[in-house]
């Protein structure tokens, strides 16, 4: 087990006009050794809650998978005597596996990702010969997500975005005053996500960044990454549309789409592919399940040679 910095954002009852409306309560688990922000997000009044891009250990060296990180969420819920209502996944992550199976098993929730998972299954299918057994529908996730569709947890409010540009499928999820963002976007001072992946456009990832930073500018952006800018030195997954605007070095108010399209296409051209590309993206267009085990009983994951 790998130690999580937890960073908690205190919710409360904020009064408006038409009454008590709930403010989100949001605990992050940082899992350093993906650079991923897992967020547990609930409502104050009625305990209702969501874990958000959680990460299953895995051991690239050894094939070997452990629940460390997913566990310090079991233990947070149980604590809080949270009832957890869904699992939620902003895109098939191509940096850490899911670990939303495990949990399910554990504290319950409904599987949800966004409905344009169906065609990153379609690529990477491909991509890893999946074959016929491996469901292109999506039928591995409890509810596919589309755009303006909303729905509730206790008595926050939730509207679903979807943020195409950095996968095909990528969703943000409003949840009252909070916006849980995925991989569009990161710190001001490090910048936005890559959109070079199969799928992926730079120009979709500039008009979804700017739908996100449309909302108010008090809205609360919670990242699924961050990866210490240069002379930061502490990790950072918690910002405000307002200081993105201002101040994010790729995409601030005064950046044009040509602008920030060359520029990612080039920064792009510079970067390595993640290091857990191939494991990740093979489990997590299954929804966080291992490929079937074959017959001697084990699952096996495989590397596609000069193929990406």
């Amino acid at each position: 087990m790998h130690d999580a910095a937890i960073q908690a954002a205190t919710g409360q009852i904020r009064r408006t006009e038409q009454g008590a409306t709930p403010v989100p309560v949001v605990c992050t688990f940082f899992d350093e050794a993906t650079n991923t922000a897992t967020h547990v997000v609930h409502c104050p009044v009625t305990k209702r809650a969501a874990v958000i891009d959680s990460v299953l250990d895995y051991d690239a060296a050894a094939g070997r998978t452990s629940h460390g990180s997913a566990q310090a969420i079991v233990d947070y819920v149980e604590r809080e005597g949270l009832t957890v209502d869904w699992q939620l996944e902003t895109h098939a992550h191509a940096d850490h596996l899911s670990a939303a199976p495990w949990l399910q098993e554990k504290i319950g929730g409904k599987l949800g990702i966004g409905a344009d998972i169906t065609l990153v299954q379609a690529v990477f299918g491909k991509i890893f010969n999946a074959g016929t057994r491996f469901a292109r529908d999506g039928s591995q996730f409890d509810h596919l997500f589309r755009d303006g569709e909303t729905f509730r947890i206790g008595e926050l409010p939730v509207t679903v975005l979807h943020v195409p540009g950095h996968t095909p499928a990528d969703m943000a999820f409003v949840i009252g005053d909070a916006a849980f963002v995925g991989d569009t976007i990161f710190m001001p001072d490090f910048g936005t996500a890559r959109a070079d992946f199969p799928g992926g456009d730079p120009r979709q990832l500039f008009r979804s960044i700017r739908r996100l930073l449309s909302l108010p500018v008090e809205t609360r952006l919670f990242l699924c990454h961050d990866y210490k800018a240069p002379g930061r030195d502490e990790y950072v997954w918690l910002t405000t549309v307002g200081h993105e605007r201002g101040y994010n070095i790729h995409v601030h108010d005064g950046v044009s789409e040509e602008e920030f399209v060359q520029m990612r296409t080039a920064r792009d051209a510079t970067l390595a592919m993640p290091r857990l590309l191939m494991p990740s993206v093979q489990v997590n267009m299954r929804g966080g399940h291992l490929p079937e085990p074959e017959a001697d009983g084990v699952s096996y994951i495989k590397i596609p040679v000069n193929r990406v």
